[in-house]
């Protein structure tokens, strides 16, 4: 069994029990209860599961890691992922971008190119294109998060109906097994549902830590994307879906 073989085993063994301690996963992997917390520390680090004392437990389905923690959780693989999504994007494109610290990225990564429409719900979406002097960027209106700058509520809703954009580039707080985009705040989904709604095409960015990760609300399934750009490989349940669905895969930069 590789490092992430195991690493995603102990995620799969932490969600299903709920917590498991550095003994049970040494028997159960067989390896040194040294090789199990440099393996905890790791998943905690990224964010899949939550560091306890003797071993490991589920992050909270109901509150959110903070943001400025999140702008530096797997910094490197949503680097990468965000590359790979502008390399999609097509110059003088429309494009709905929201909420998420992956998205944040990709908008850095979209300033190279030229002439397009950006529709957003997220002032730091706009602050980062906004001297873009051949992008035209339109920021929704609505209720202003402090906690990281997302605009949501019924206003900024009405105001996403209004449109009809070739691209909408989502983020995610989790993929659950069966498919379900899961997000920790109900008034987020709705906006996120209705940039779905008037996308052509649907990009979800998430990163590794996001399978199986826990969240309240459910955002919709993803059999709604277009394309999931990730930096490894999901669980073979995940992939099924992805093939069953005609989703289309992106690991880092390169396409499958």
């Amino acid at each position: 069994m590789t490092q992430q073989d195991r690493h995603d085993a102990i995620v799969t063994l932490v969600k299903r029990q709920g917590y498991a301690s550095i003994e049970q996963l040494t028997r159960h992997f067989s390896v040194t209860p040294q090789t199990i917390r440099r393996d905890l520390n790791q998943l905690a680090d990224e964010g899949a599961i939550k560091r306890v004392h003797g071993g490991a437990g589920l992050e909270s389905s109901t509150v959110n890691t903070a943001y400025h923690t999140r702008k530096t959780l797997n910094a490197d693989a949503k680097q990468r992922i965000a590359e790979c999504v502008a390399a999609q994007i097509p110059d003088r494109a429309s494009l709905f971008i929201n909420i998420g610290t992956s998205n944040e990225m990709v908008a850095e990564a979209l300033r190279g190119h030229q002439g397009l429409e950006v529709i957003t719900n997220n002032l730091n979406v706009a602050a980062i294109l906004q001297h873009k002097e051949d992008f035209n960027v339109i920021i929704a209106g609505g209720q202003v998060r402090s906690r990281d700058g997302g605009i949501i509520g019924e206003a900024t809703i009405d105001f996403i109906n209004q449109f009809k954009v070739d691209y909408g580039i989502i983020g995610i707080s989790g993929i659950d097994d069966d498919g379900s985009l899961l997000e920790f705040d109900y008034q987020e989904v709705r906006v996120a549902q209705a940039i779905i709604r008037n996308s052509r095409q649907v990009f979800l960015t998430a990163d590794h830590s996001k399978f199986h990760r826990n969240a309240v609300v459910r955002q919709g399934n993803i059999a709604q994307i277009d394309a999931l750009f990730t930096d490894r490989h999901p669980p073979e349940g995940i992939q099924r879906l992805l093939r069953e669905h005609d989703v289309t895969l992106h690991l880092a930069d390169t396409p499958f």
